[in-house]
C-alpha cells in the first residue's frame, strides 16, 4: 500500500476544493491563484470539511503507482494555491548578467550573444544585482511543475563546471569541485 496515497491532505484556510468525477478532473482555487488538474476517473476523491483523501479502485500495479503521484499532485496544488513556490538561481562567472523585462529574461553567460528566455505568464521573474554578490534570478508562482521547468531549463542553458564552479546554480546548491591538473604533480 502507499505510504504517500494513504495520508490525508490538509486543505489551509481560504483554499477552496472541487472535484468533477463526469470530467474527472480537480480543482484547487486559494488566495494566490487556481489550478486544475486532470486524474484517472476510477480514482475516488473524498473531500470531508478541511481534508482530502485519495482511494485507488483496485491493487493493480498501474492503480498502486498512480496512488501516490495523485495524492502528491493534489498536495502541490493546494500549497502553491496557499503559499506560492520560489526557486531563486544565481549566476556564478565573470561577466555573467541578468536583466528582466516584463516576462523576458536576458541572460548574459559568456557567449558571443545575450540569450533571450520567455518565461510563461504564470510565473513572476525578477533579476537582481547587488554589489559584491553573485546576480540572482528569482522565480515565484503557484505552480511547482512549471516553475520547477523553467528552473531546469535556465539551469541548462549554462551547466555548472566542477573545476572552477561557473555556471547557473540554485542558491546555497553545493557543487563537488574536481583538482586540476596542477594537483597531479
Amino acid at each position: 500500500m502507499s505510504r504517500i496515497g494513504k495520508q490525508p491532505i490538509t486543505l489551509p484556510k481560504g483554499v477552496t476544493f472541487s472535484f468533477s468525477k463526469e470530467k474527472s478532473s480537480v480543482s484547487v482555487k486559494g488566495p494566490k491563484g487556481e489550478l486544475h488538474q486532470q486524474i484517472d476517473p476510477e480514482f475516488v476523491i473524498k473531500h470531508e470539511d478541511v481534508t482530502v483523501t485519495v482511494e485507488r479502485p483496485s491493487d493493480q500495479k498501474h492503480h498502486k503507482s498512480m496512488h501516490g503521484l495523485y495524492r502528491a499532485l493534489i498536495a502541490n496544488m493546494v500549497e502553491g494555491v496557499s503559499k506560492g513556490y520560489r526557486h531563486q538561481l544565481e549566476l556564478v562567472g565573470v561577466g555573467y548578467k541578468a536583466s528582466a523585462q516584463s516576462n523576458v529574461l536576458e541572460l548574459s553567460l559568456g557567449y558571443s550573444h545575450n540569450v533571450f528566455l520567455a518565461i510563461p505568464s504564470e510565473i513572476k521573474v525578477q533579476a537582481m544585482q547587488e554589489k559584491g554578490q553573485n546576480p540572482t534570478i528569482i522565480l515565484e508562482g503557484i505552480d511547482k511543475q512549471l516553475i520547477g521547468q523553467v528552473a531546469a531549463k535556465l539551469k541548462s542553458l549554462r551547466k555548472v563546471e566542477p573545476y572552477k564552479g561557473k555556471g547557473i546554480r540554485f542558491t546555497g546548491e553545493y557543487v563537488r569541485r574536481k583538482a586540476g591538473k596542477a594537483a597531479a604533480k
